[in-house]
């Protein structure tokens, strides 16, 4: 299975924004799904979107919903991106990739394939 690399994490203020990259070693195939979680301190691993490979859609978290964007870079099939915009600090976390093959899931436990976290932070 592919590697997954985690990055673009780092501070902003709140209204900001940030982009995350989850860089895979070989191309995602179709039949996957890719996945983007976090994890504040004290708190359970969340989901924050869930993109399915096969059909291009994204789905959200309430929480990000309208703020948050997920897509993949259709050239080399290899990156998937999490544009954060208008962040506040309740999105402050450490935020992950995952893979898994088939069908999407909101379970972070379904998900073998894991990238190490990059973390963001946001405050003033």
């Amino acid at each position: 299975e592919e590697q997954l690399v985690a990055s673009g994490g780092g501070s902003a203020q709140p209204g900001g924004s940030l982009r995350l990259s989850c860089s895979a070693s070989s191309w995602i195939s179709r039949g996957n799904c890719m996945a983007w979680f976090r994890q504040a301190p004290g708190k359970e691993r969340e989901g924050v979107a869930i993109f399915n490979i096969d059909k291009s859609r994204a789905n959200y978290a309430d929480s990000v919903k309208d703020r948050f964007t997920v897509s993949l870079d259709n050239n080399t099939k290899k990156t998937l991106y999490l544009q954060m915009n208008s962040l506040n600090p309740d999105d402050t976390a450490m935020y992950y990739c995952a893979t898994r093959p088939w069908d999407c899931s909101w379970l972070p436990d379904l998900y073998k394939n894991w990238a190490q976290g990059t973390q963001v932070t946001v405050s003033s």
